[in-house]
């Protein structure tokens, strides 16, 4: 199972970088979690925000596997504790690409390499075109979008 999406962003790979891995960037786009890491490959990361266990839920955690700045970002990522009793077990990897093109930026993101019949695939269908919608909006607006919640 693979989701692929590619987004064009109307502004320098800096600031769509900066909406990556920046805490106010992930707070905009991830549904207000921050991305916490070293950014080591082999080192944790999380995405904890407002969710199911009060403001520090970890909605996503897991490794980096690659980090080249305003380039490349991947991970092995688990879904947090509060939605899966065996979220240990289950995973799927996290690619996000960026490449200049004129005076834009592309934008890939591949999530992939899912365990077998896991059950966030279907959420997260729907989840990144939400967040890579947001991530689009507030590179190049500075706003953000509200789905209502």
């Amino acid at each position: 199972m693979e989701l692929k999406y590619e987004f064009y962003i109307n502004a320098e790979q800096e600031k769509v970088w900066n909406a990556l891995i920046s805490p106010d960037g992930t707070r905009s786009s991830f549904f207000g979690s921050e991305l916490r890491s070293n950014f080591q490959p082999g080192q944790p990361f999380a995405y904890v925000g407002p969710g199911n266990d009060g403001a520090e839920t970890v909605h996503v955690y897991g490794d980096i596997l690659e980090f080249e700045p305003l380039s490349l970002l991947s991970y092995l990522e688990h879904p947090g504790p509060s939605y899966h009793a065996n979220h240990a077990e289950l995973q799927s990897r996290v690619v996000f690409q960026l490449e200049k093109v004129g005076e834009c930026t592309k934008l890939t993101l591949i999530n992939d390499q899912f365990t077998d019949n896991h059950p966030s695939f279907a959420n997260a269908q729907n989840s990144w075109w939400m967040i890579l919608s947001s991530i689009k909006t507030w590179v190049e607006t500075g706003e953000t979008l509200n789905f209502g919640w």
